[in-house]
């Protein structure tokens, strides 16, 4: 956990530099949208359990959130829905979301880190793609947890107006539960047209 910390803690010229971490949730799923995450920690904190979010309970999930959220300096959050995926690919729509997130930053920060192999394109920013980020800096296992919690939100509200699709349990993904709601139900207006392929 302090190497999450101390990972970004080397980046940072002096205290007064703002980093960044940025990372996305629903890449993959069928339906629902793309949620991207920014967040910008104060130098030397500590948040005891911090982990990828994918390691994560979702009741643990919900508790770091909180304690992220007040204990940023900043945090942006970006959604893009699934028929804007379905225009401009889902590649284009997780960068527009990351590029949404910086922006709602309050403060524009000095380095952004990606999760990933490759920058943000249209950002005036210094940027640092990191591979596998998202176990390797603080802020970046910030991004994903704030994404992943404000997307699987998202699908929770999704479940009551779609009960036979099981949103709160799938968040949308492939799931055996979720394709056999796709055959007998067909698709509703959340479900990526761009993801047939994947649907059975």
């Amino acid at each position: 956990m302090k190497s999450l910390f101390s990972f970004d803690n080397k980046l940072r010229k002096n205290a007064s530099l703002y980093i960044a971490g940025v990372d996305e949730a629903g890449r993959g799923p069928l339906a629902g949208p793309v949620v991207a995450a920014a967040v910008i920690l104060p130098p030397n904190l500590i948040i005891k359990g911090l982990k990828d979010s994918k390691l994560l309970s979702e009741k643990l999930r919900e508790k770091l959130f909180a304690k992220i959220c007040s204990s940023a300096i900043s945090y942006g959050i970006g959604i893009v829905s699934n028929k804007v995926i379905d225009s401009i690919n889902i590649f284009n729509a997780t960068y527009k979301a990351m590029k949404i997130a910086i922006e709602n930053l309050s403060i524009k920060p000095d380095l952004i880190l990606v999760d990933g192999p490759f920058e943000i394109p249209e950002i005036d920013i210094p940027q640092k793609p990191i591979i596998s980020g998202d176990r390797k800096s603080a802020s970046i296992v910030c991004a994903s947890i704030v994404a992943k919690v404000t997307r699987d939100r998202i699908m929770h509200k999704y479940d009551k107006i779609y009960p036979q699709y099981g949103f709160s349990r799938n968040k949308g993904y492939a799931t055996l539960e979720h394709r056999i709601a796709l055959k007998n139900y067909g698709m509703v207006e959340i479900h990526r047209q761009s993801f047939k392929t994947k649907f059975i």
